[in-house]
């Protein structure tokens, strides 16, 4: 259980909820119901060895993160993951709802499974993972880029095209078509390409891919994003 403040609600409850699901409950030291809520959805989530977290939110001493929730009342708790809210309900409630609640929120054993698959991370292992979740974007990442290392690029291509484009979607595909060691003298490779890539698709998009596959995070790559614009319009 953590106890969340403004300064800390991104952290302790948007961003954690990524990696794990959260509960949230709003509460205050005055409301009766929240008093005799807290211990049970305290006992409930503690139960579930760290599967699920609980963030607490005093909404008197931190409006900011209770307006979040845009809520009329209290008690009010919610169940997020991956930054979005899953569930929810309203006012005190008996142990055994909340168990439902939080029970909800746990893995499944086809879930569980695919973790384990992907953990171990073997080619094998990442296909199994994909008959069970076809359309897992972690998966088919993973899997697409070690087809796109072992020299299998068209294969990883293909697998991408199975779910919405992502950041690092992108940097795979852009590593399958520039291979392996593209950003070896890669000032050098940028400098020949933007003379072309004004009237050349194929430049262009070699440019694009070195950018994707340096990142966003590389002092040079801002640098090289303006000389790009600058040279197509």
């Amino acid at each position: 259980m953590v106890d969340v403040t403004d300064a800390t609600f991104e952290a302790e409850v948007m961003n954690r909820s990524v990696e794990v699901p959260v509960v949230v409950d709003l509460w205050a030291t005055w409301c009766g119901p929240c008093v005799q809520l807290g211990p049970i959805i305290e006992r409930v989530v503690s139960a579930t060895g760290g599967r699920v977290v609980l963030a607490k939110i005093d909404v008197d001493a931190n409006p900011r993160a209770a307006a979040t929730f845009k809520v009329q009342s209290i008690p009010a708790v919610f169940a997020l993951k991956d930054r979005k809210i899953v569930n929810r309900f309203l006012g005190a409630q008996p142990e055994a709802v909340v168990q439902e609640f939080v029970d909800a929120l746990l893995p499944t054993e086809e879930q569980t499974e695919v973790e384990r698959l992907v953990e171990a991370g073997d080619e094998r292992s990442l296909r199994a993972a994909l008959e069970l979740e076809p359309d897992n974007s972690a998966v088919i990442n993973a899997l697409a880029e070690m087809l796109v290392l072992d020299g299998r690029s068209d294969e990883g291509l293909a697998l991408l095209q199975r779910i919405p484009e992502t950041p690092e979607g992108r940097r795979i595909a852009a590593l399958a078509r520039a291979g392996v060691g593209a950003t070896d003298d890669v000032e050098a490779k940028l400098t020949d390409l933007l003379a072309l890539v004004k009237g050349d698709d194929d430049a262009r998009q070699s440019f694009v891919d070195l950018l994707e596959l340096l990142g966003p995070d590389d002092p040079r790559t801002p640098a090289w994003r303006k000389k790009l614009t600058t040279a197509l319009f």
